[in-house]
């Protein structure tokens, strides 16, 4: 076993919310990790569970001592803010780093491939984004290559659908009774479950090979609604009623909808075999049962 004291590097979580949680406690005990949140009450919420933090504006510059990237392993978990077509929290960022890490990570998500009409996406799929969030993404995915390219470090991008996991299912909708699209009628999705998008970022780390652009997904392509079907019985909750998609535009929200009118099947194949990410939950189901377990709701 490798002296961690001695080869780990530090790590630093940006956007330490639900995935950087769980990727800290997963890490702590071979690395020392420090987490980047914007508010005292997430930074009060890592420091119970035995992590340390930092508060950091990323919308007004961050303010970080000058060598706290120093030959770290830096995780970029922050959503680009809604009010600009680029993301300025990852160029306050950028703009402001005078040390270089030894890697940098940076989550992006598969909606930059737009809409394949169900067909396969993989790494080697030119960039198609429909929506403002999905060329918020881009941007910043060439900002960071930029970047990492000019301070020769070395650049791991995931590319990560819909997450779920322990307080990420459905469950509210599913209790409501929203309506959800008919299962013939609704495009195909992808997942992942929160466990394997942290095991993918470890490999991200890990693997001194990893570079460029990695899909992260379950393998498991389904639409929206069959997925909430298999929530709703693993829960004993009430099928959701269903309605055609012309009827899902004028009733769902355009945040909904934006999901909706995009299908495509996301190959993680390079995953599995560059990063040889293990996946615990390809099964979907073995997912929403732990999900439901972790949350004190199995039947």
């Amino acid at each position: 076993m490798r002296d961690a004291s001695v080869t780990a590097p530090r790590v630093v979580i940006v956007g330490c919310g639900y995935v950087g949680k769980r990727l800290g406690l997963a890490l702590k005990s071979r690395h020392d990790v420090l987490g980047i949140v914007s508010r005292a009450s997430s930074l009060a919420e890592l420091n119970a569970l035995g992590l340390p933090g930092h508060i950091v504006n990323l919308d007004g510059g961050a303010s970080l001592s000058p060598g706290w990237a120093d030959d770290a392993a830096v995780f970029y978990l922050v959503p680009p803010a809604t009010d600009s077509e680029s993301d300025v929290r990852l160029a306050h960022l950028l703009n402001g780093m005078r040390s270089r890490p030894r890697v940098f990570v940076y989550m992006s998500t598969t909606g930059v491939y737009g809409d394949a009409e169900g067909g396969e996406v993989t790494e080697q799929t030119p960039v198609n984004p429909l929506t403002a969030r999905a060329r918020r993404r881009v941007t910043a995915e060439d900002m960071v290559r930029v970047w990492c390219t000019e301070q020769e470090v070395r650049r791991v991008v995931l590319r990560v659908p819909g997450i779920y996991g322990p307080g990420r299912l459905p469950l509210e909708r599913l209790a409501t009774r929203e309506p959800a699209v008919r299962v013939d009628e609704a495009g195909i999705g992808n997942r992942i479950h929160v466990d394997d998008l942290v095991a993918a970022c470890i490999a991200a780390l890990e693997v001194p090979d990893a570079r460029g652009i990695y899909n992260i997904t379950d393998g498991l392509p389904m639409n929206s609604t069959a997925f909430l079907l298999r929530v709703a019985r693993a829960a004993g909750l009430p099928d959701p009623p269903q309605i055609s998609m012309d009827e899902a535009q004028l009733v769902l929200s355009p945040s909904r909808l934006s999901f909706l009118n995009e299908s495509r099947q996301v190959s993680n194949r390079r995953m599995l075999h560059d990063l040889k990410v293990q996946l615990r939950y390809a099964d979907v189901d073995a997912g929403i049962r732990q999900s439901l377990e972790e949350e004190g709701r199995s039947r």
